[in-house]
């Protein structure tokens, strides 16, 4: 069941420009698959390595603007991304040299002040970045000869990376790696002590979370043609956390239930809700009351009660008469 289910899944995904319905529609699931993959990411650490990272929007826009900048200065298409994200991997390891430092809120917070100095700069080095005007680019990429121009068409290139995420994360957490992950997350002491390097695992974590983000970072380029200091704020840092934790921290499906909601609550239900920022609000304090444990877990607890309150129950023996009931 779990695989026609996933089956089924993978094909309405697939299929989404053909009955979504309306350019802008399709561009929405864009959005989605792009920032799902931004959440897969985050969750790396966040989920299974228990590090709340609220600096990986500067992961992202450094992804991006590396990318304008190569595009801008005549580069092709290949050295564009792969240019992109060796210099987000290079961030990335940075990144994580400093923050790993420290654990739970010194973490929180050396990240808070990396992701800060990322917006400093984009906003600042007008040189550099361009500041507030940012950097616009033309055109998108010509995988084998394939046009991206259409919205149809970038959302089934968007769809093929994203595939290729959630099978990443999939074998990650399957992997003996994520194992040895999820063990500096509950018992690090005990790790340390049984001779597992818990500083390295945690730096190869941060790596593999850095290079997703940078593909996500490279995909809303791509997408928006345009990059800006708001791709780096704080604001974006804490939103594609709010996806994590809402869908539910280390889960595949989770992150993408997660990015799914925000993106819908801020191109679609904002057409039609003037306060729609007080209605994502509630529904994230519904979340924490009711399914501490984000959306996907919740739901499939409550799947589970409901499943087994409907069950009939077998009925208890009841002792013939004149038989001897054991007292």
């Amino acid at each position: 069941m779990k695989r026609l289910a996933l089956v089924a899944a993978l094909a309405i995904l697939a299929a989404a420009p053909l009955w979504v319905g309306g350019t802008y529609y399709v561009n929405v699931a864009s959005q989605i698959l792009i920032y799902a993959i931004f959440a897969l990411g985050v969750n790396v650490l966040a989920g299974y390595a228990g590090l709340v990272s609220l600096g990986h929007a500067g992961l992202f826009g450094i992804a991006a603007y590396g990318g304008a900048k190569l595009m801008s200065a005549g580069h092709g298409q290949v050295v564009v991304t792969v240019g992109g994200l060796a210099v987000t991997l290079v961030a990335a390891a940075f990144f994580a040299t400093l923050s790993l430092r420290a654990t739970g809120l010194g973490f929180v917070m050396i990240t808070v002040a990396l992701g800060q100095i990322v917006w400093g700069v984009a906003y600042r080095w007008i040189s550099l970045t361009n500041g507030d005007n940012g950097i616009s680019i033309s055109g998108r990429p010509r995988p084998f000869g394939l046009s991206l121009a259409s919205p149809a068409g970038f959302y089934w290139a968007t769809f093929v990376v994203f595939l290729a995420a959630v099978a990443s994360m999939a074998i990650l957490v399957a992997s003996p790696f994520g194992a040895s992950v999820r063990g500096t997350r509950d018992q690090a002491r005990r790790m340390n002590a049984l001779g597992y390097h818990v500083w390295m695992i945690r730096f190869l974590a941060f790596l593999f979370s850095g290079f997703w983000s940078g593909v996500a970072g490279i995909l809303y380029l791509y997408y928006n043609q345009f990059v800006s200091p708001q791709m780096v704020a704080l604001t974006a840092s804490a939103e594609v956390l709010l996806m994590v934790i809402s869908g539910g921290t280390a889960t595949l499906l989770g992150p993408i239930v997660g990015a799914g909601l925000v993106v819908v609550m801020k191109n679609v239900a904002s057409a039609y809700i003037e306060r729609w920022n007080f209605v994502l609000g509630a529904i994230f304090v519904a979340i924490v009351v009711f399914m501490p444990d984000g959306l996907v877990p919740g739901t499939v607890r409550l799947g589970r009660w409901g499943l087994a309150a409907w069950r009939p129950r077998a009925p208890s023996a009841v002792p013939a008469p004149g038989e001897d009931d054991g007292r």
